[in-house]
């Protein structure tokens, strides 16, 4: 079980999946806010949330293939820029879908700071994420 959590072909088939998902949401006819409470911007929250998870998942997969000692263009610009190019793509396909509004730079920006955060979220703790996948862990919990 152990394998398939630290194995990064698991992040980025989560990664797909949260991709496919969105891409659904996008193509849905209404709001994915309808029966959401009634909190003023609650759309930015779920953009920036959204996307957090994304970009959490990517990173992710990216740490367990390449480790931390690959450049930073590799473990956070790259998936940022990914993330930054699904947004937008998301925002113009909303704009295609009826009772959907899209090409909001706001949602983007929402989509962007939260692909970062969970970016660099995945980034701070993937030396504690390695260092419970190691062997020497393994062994001391047995």
């Amino acid at each position: 079980m152990r394998r398939i959590i630290f194995s990064p072909v698991t992040w980025l088939f989560g990664f797909i999946i949260w991709a496919a998902y969105l891409f659904s949401l996008s193509t849905n006819p209404g709001s994915v806010t309808e029966g959401a409470p009634q909190i003023p911007h609650i759309d930015k929250i779920l953009h920036f949330g959204y996307f957090m998870g994304g970009g959490g998942l990517l990173a992710t997969a990216i740490l367990l293939w390449k480790g931390t000692s690959c450049h930073p263009s590799i473990r956070i610009v790259f998936p940022l820029a990914l993330l930054l190019t699904i947004a937008a793509f998301d925002e113009w396909q909303q704009s295609l879908s009826p009772g959907r509004s899209g090409n909001d730079p706001i949602d983007w920006t929402a989509d962007a700071l939260g692909a970062l955060t969970g970016i660099l979220i995945a980034n701070r703790f993937h030396a504690l994420f390695r260092r419970l996948s190691s062997p020497a862990t393994e062994i001391s919990q047995n």
